[in-house]
């Protein structure tokens, strides 16, 4: 089966677009844009111990798909919360001139191509909340507002016997895999009731109870005036880079950020880079049936909290349907697992 072939079905209001698939997707790591600003010798003790976890994980896709298994790379940079929690470093000139991203992504392409490690597509965070549109290597139309779209997709466990004191996660921004301990507080103010730890749903013997907050509002100064606006945070937004990679986001049937070939010199801005960007003009496909993150030992309370996100996401239907239809199809069928974290895994390296 071809693999950018488009499908539809009798009946459909939208046609859902096919997107090409690697077996493997490998993130190479990850980095907060301080540590990319900050010298070179963390970058580099990283990426040496990436290098020889990437020959192994390819020489592993080859062994289960054969010769011809597709793996591509990828490395998100974040620019998201840099440049909107900026206020607090607006007076900081030699901060903004360290993040330009002529500078960043200089440095860290080049320590990448010195520690052997190869990273075929760029992806940025603030992507994850707004995919811009480009034409001719500029940002065209407005933005399709990706971070709003999932976050409507969001349906959280109902919980029995439920009090009502805590709002719901639409009007929370918070999501939590069980019930949380303020739910047995007692209704009456005067009443004193018995605390109760908070449980998690489905828990086998013992409870690991998780409560992730997945946006939050501040204000901002918009044409002279204050405006709130949402703060999306960081599991959050990690949640929809997961969901980029294993090819399940659509938009009115549509791709959503599909990579762009990049060859013009880095632009100043972060705004003015597509959501993703292709660096090797040979690579096999940015999506994949299954993901791999190799990621510091740190990000590990993020990467949990995305597989809870993940769990409450209801995703498109039809787009898993024909996932696993083409995995079927491969020349060595490939199974593709309704439920998303099944398709991820994670490399977590101790401390550099």
């Amino acid at each position: 089966m071809s693999s950018a072939t488009d499908y539809s079905e009798a009946g459909e209001r939208n046609r859902v677009a096919g997107q090409p698939l690697s077996h493997l997707s490998i993130e190479v790591g990850h980095f907060y844009m301080d540590e990319l600003v900050n010298g070179v010798d963390r970058i580099h003790a990283q990426l040496r111990k990436v290098a020889p976890i990437v020959e192994a994980q390819m020489a592993a896709a080859e062994t289960e798909f054969g010769p011809g298994a597709r793996v591509s790379t990828c490395f998100l940079v974040d620019d998201y919360f840099w440049t909107r929690t900026a206020s607090s470093r607006s007076r900081d000139r030699d901060a903004r001139r360290k993040s330009d991203p002529r500078e960043v992504l200089e440095k860290l392409l080049a320590a990448a191509e010195e520690c052997g490690v190869r990273i075929d597509y760029l992806a940025r965070e603030a992507g994850c909340a707004e995919v811009p549109g480009f034409l001719d290597g500029e940002p065209v139309g407005e933005p399709v507002r990706l971070a709003e779209m999932m976050a409507a997709r969001i349906v959280a466990e109902p919980e029995r016997d439920s009090t009502g004191r805590r709002p719901p996660t639409v009007e929370s921004g918070w999501l939590c895999n069980g019930r949380r301990s303020s739910e047995f507080d007692a209704g009456q103010a005067m009443r004193i009731a018995r605390y109760r730890p908070p449980e998690e749903f489905g828990a086998r013997n013992h409870s690991i109870f998780l409560d992730v907050q997945l946006w939050s509002r501040q204000l901002e100064e918009v044409a002279g005036q204050q405006v709130e606006t949402i703060l999306w945070s960081c599991p959050f937004l990690a949640s929809i880079w997961q969901l980029l990679r294993l090819g399940m986001i659509r938009d009115e049937g549509a791709m959503v950020a599909a990579p762009v070939p990049w060859e013009d010199p880095w632009p100043a801005d972060w705004s003015r880079l597509p959501a993703v960007v292709q660096l090797n003009p040979r690579a096999k496909p940015f999506a994949a049936y299954r993901a791999l993150s190799v990621l510091p030992y740190s990000y590990l309370g993020i990467e949990h909290a995305v597989r809870v996100i993940l769990d409450h996401l209801q995703l498109d239907d039809d787009v898993q349907a024909k996932l696993a239809e083409r995995g079927a199809g491969e020349r060595i069928p490939v199974e593709v697992p309704r439920q998303a974290t099944r398709r991820l895994n994670h490399i977590f390296l101790g401390d550099v």
